[in-house]
């Protein structure tokens, strides 16, 4: 084993759902509010966006915190070439829901790991395939006010009731519909010099 200190793990993020997942490591780490604009640029699309969004955030965190090891993540429900985001609202919610429903919708999971130190700069894309039942107006009512996903982007929250909306999900990396695809981090952390077992 290397005597080269382990650097400190930090997640750029103010996502319960990414925190809690980063937590199945069993790593230490620290959390920090990115405060980045999250606004899509013109013609920008959904893959786009999400990768622009995660490395901004890692940057952001990192150059607050240089010795660290920033991960930065960001989720855009695609729908034919349009980013669906955060509902924030139940209408907005409903809509989203009516539009998707009976449709394939790729959600683009982005990850970006950043240490200002080392140099270290590396990015990954996760993209989760999910087939929409064709839901009635009283499910999607029922889900929202069950689960009341509004800060889930595309409002299908899949790791709680929001499974009951779907038909099939197709992916490599399970925990990437949740929002931060765990198995690309494991990777992209371990090449930063963060060792995930064994330390």
């Amino acid at each position: 084993m290397s005597d080269t200190p382990i650097r400190p793990l930090m997640l750029g993020s103010s996502s319960r759902y990414r925190r809690e997942l980063l937590s199945r490591l069993r790593l230490p780490f620290e959390v920090a509010d990115p405060g980045v604009d999250e606004t899509p640029l013109a013609d920008e699309t959904p893959a786009a966006l999400a990768s622009r969004l995660a490395l901004a955030k890692a940057r952001a965190v990192a150059r607050r915190h240089p010795a660290h090891v920033v991960i930065g993540s960001d989720q855009v429900a695609d729908l034919d070439g349009q980013a669906l985001g955060k509902p924030l609202t139940h209408e907005r919610a409903v809509q989203q829901l009516r539009r998707m429903s009976g449709r394939t919708v790729v959600f683009q999971t982005a990850l970006a790991v950043v240490c200002e130190e080392s140099g270290f700069q590396a990015s990954d894309l996760a993209a989760v395939r999910v087939v929409f039942r064709t839901l009635q107006n009283a499910e999607i009512e029922h889900y929202l006010q069950a689960e009341q996903p509004y800060d889930c982007a595309g409002s299908a929250k899949s790791e709680g009731l929001g499974i009951a909306l779907l038909e099939r999900i197709d992916n490599d990396d399970p925990s990437a519909l949740v929002g931060l695809p765990l198995i690309r981090t494991c990777r992209l952390i371990r090449a930063a010099g963060v060792p995930v077992l064994g330390r």
